[in-house]
């Protein structure tokens, strides 16, 4: 679990900053970094 968390932040934050993955929206990586912050505090 902690292995995704990690990764869903640092998916989210490249995205947010402009690095191409495909095409997502602005809404995706967002929602990757809720759900990474949400995965370490153990939710």
């Amino acid at each position: 679990m902690l292995l995704l968390a990690i990764y869903l932040i640092v998916v989210g934050v490249l995205a947010i900053f402009g690095v191409s993955l495909g095409g997502l929206s602005i809404l995706v990586p967002i929602l990757a970094v809720a759900a990474g912050i949400c995965l370490l505090m153990g939710k």
